[in-house]
């Protein structure tokens, strides 16, 4: 079979065949009258040999070795070829987003282009310091890639440079989705990325972090919980008002959470009364330590019901509540 008729079969030109030829992979069988090269069924059978392990990636010179050497092992080269493609992926995927993320800035012209590139290679430095002032630059200067900014802000341990990003984040908007990101931080396995996520979210305004926060109430970490309760419960949110109250039980930020339960007390009456009642019905079964933070927080609390609890907690059987309760009641005379 002649090269011409070997290409059209094969699907190798005729240029191609040559070039194996040249690096020794392919040896045409013999030659016509007219010395043309001539192939056999098994100078066909190496060619699509040639071009499988083509397929695979191997280089061409390795594909010889492969063919010729009656001892060569495939696993060693394999093993790399996989190592190499993982390698090659990563490399594409990485530049991939990076490409994604300077399209959503919708650049108007090539220096917001280089702009943005300049952005994300500060955010990805290994110094704290240049990190900060990339988010600290970010809203004003420059198109913000929020998905980056999401991104290193879930990451992000050094807590000044963590600070910057919340705080780009909250003035950026909600961008491309930014709290529907950081409600997906919230599913973290990582403890550490769920409450970056939940922080970043309490400093958001608009109505999509409140909501996401609200869903956040009810998440099993407790310190998701809390966050969302001290963020919501500042911005007068009443469905915060039991998650508060066992942050005080638990002594977990309770300072906090006593602050924000008066700020929601100074509202309507009936949200009063359900602070107030909420906090004297935890009173029960619970430790010194707990009973005492409850009733430091029921002295912030307006209305009959706080002052008829700490009253009556004046003159409890433990020590510790009766006297906080006294000198707390001392307090709000004076007022």
């Amino acid at each position: 079979m002649l090269i011409g008729e070997v290409a059209r079969r094969s699907g190798v030109s005729a240029r191609m065949l040559r070039h194996y030829e040249s690096l020794g992979l392919i040896r045409p069988s013999g030659r016509t009258g007219s010395g043309y090269r001539e192939y056999s069924g098994e100078d066909i059978r190496r060619i699509f040999h040639i071009e499988s392990l083509r397929s695979l990636g191997l280089p061409l010179r390795e594909i010889g070795r492969a063919l010729d050497d009656p001892g060569f092992t495939p696993s060693a080269l394999v093993g790399n070829l996989i190592r190499q493609t993982r390698q090659r992926i990563a490399a594409e995927t990485e530049l991939l987003t990076r490409l994604r993320r300077i399209d959503a800035v919708e650049p108007a012209g090539w220096e917001d282009v280089l702009q943005a590139v300049a952005f994300l290679q500060a955010l990805g430095s290994q110094s704290a310091n240049t990190r900060q002032r990339a988010a600290l630059s970010s809203v004003d200067e420059v198109p913000v890639p929020v998905e980056a900014l999401v991104e290193a802000a879930l990451s992000e341990t050094e807590p000044n440079v963590a600070g910057a990003l919340r705080w780009a984040l909250a003035r950026s908007g909600d961008g491309a989705g930014a709290t529907a990101l950081l409600a997906d931080g919230l599913g973290s396995p990582v403890a550490a990325v769920r409450e970056r996520a939940v922080r970043c979210l309490a400093e958001m305004t608009g109505g999509e972090a409140a909501a996401r926060l609200r869903e956040a109430l009810a998440h099993p970490d407790v310190v998701v919980r809390g966050h969302a309760a001290l963020a919501l419960g500042t911005r007068g949110v009443t469905d915060a008002v039991p998650t508060l109250v066992d942050m005080i039980v638990r002594g977990r930020n309770d300072t906090d959470a006593a602050d924000a339960l008066s700020v929601l007390a100074a509202g309507d009456p009936a949200t009063t009364e359900r602070i107030a009642t909420g906090l004297v019905d935890r009173l029960a079964h619970t430790s010194t330590d707990a009973r005492v933070r409850l009733t430091q927080a029921l002295a912030d609390i307006p209305g009959a019901t706080a002052a008829r609890a700490l009253v009556e907690l004046s003159q409890d059987g433990d020590n510790a509540v009766a006297l906080t309760a006294a000198y707390l009641l001392r307090l709000r005379e004076t007022r």
